[in-house]
């Protein structure tokens, strides 16, 4: 499954760097799938959703840090955990419920993002 970040979050910033997908962004910013992955121009993802890597998409927080569930693959591929969890202060990144995802998903949005 995807990790999400809650309420509780102090937006102090250190998971963002720490996202090897760059999934995480700031509070109202915007968000795009080329971001931190090799994905460029239309793509048609996972999902069968062609979308274009380089627009800009809407934030899924105005107030918060967020994560997009379709960029998180917990950090499987790259980390034995999920990097944001481990680095956060408050224990504010935890799994998202509404996102529940197989090993072999994550393995194949890791792949799929980053062209492996």
């Amino acid at each position: 499954m995807a990790i999400i970040i809650t309420d509780e979050c102090i937006n102090c910033g250190a998971c963002e760097p720490e996202c090897p997908n760059t999934a995480i962004y700031e509070g109202a910013d915007d968000w795009r799938y080329k971001d931190g992955t090799s994905l460029q121009g239309k793509v048609v993802l996972p999902s069968g959703e062609e979308v274009d890597a380089d627009a800009a998409q809407t934030p899924i927080s105005d107030d918060l840090y967020y994560i997009v569930p379709s960029k998180c693959t917990e950090c499987k591929g790259f980390h034995e955990e999920p990097q944001c969890a481990a680095v956060c202060p408050v224990d504010c990144c935890v799994p998202d419920d509404n996102h529940v995802e197989s090993e072999e998903t994550l393995l194949n949005r890791q792949s799929f993002l980053h062209n492996e």
